[in-house]
């Protein structure tokens, strides 16, 4: 397996953007925006919420939320702001509200098959 990134184009509450490289990761559930990154988009933490990190280890982020567009497919969604030395990491929530997924065997971002 390899590793896969895909950049997006983030909007803050106050029309500010900003474009961010992100790797794409099938075990987080949120995005997880840098520091400079959330802060030169202006946004604010809005909750608090326990995470684990892959090694099991919980940490505490705080949560907030932003506009986010991959290509043409754009949509609001939960971005954890992350802390210095965090990695921008895209997480599998923020793609299926865009209707997107993962196929990690070809790397590559593709549209989801929508069921009733």
């Amino acid at each position: 397996m390899g590793l896969t990134y895909i950049d997006a184009h983030l909007q803050g509450p106050s029309a500010k953007s900003k474009r961010v490289r992100f790797l794409v990761d099938s075990g987080t559930g949120y995005c997880v925006l840098p520091s400079e990154a959330w802060k030169a988009l202006g946004l604010e933490p809005l909750r608090v919420e326990t995470f684990n990190l892959a090694d099991g280890t919980p940490v505490r982020r705080k949560i907030s939320e932003c506009r986010i567009r991959l290509g043409r497919r754009e949509g609001h969604t939960p971005v954890i702001l992350g802390e210095p030395g965090d990695s921008a990491l895209m997480g599998v929530i923020t793609l299926e509200v865009l209707g997107l997924v993962l196929d990690p065997f070809r790397r590559k971002i593709l549209k989801m098959k929508h069921r009733l």
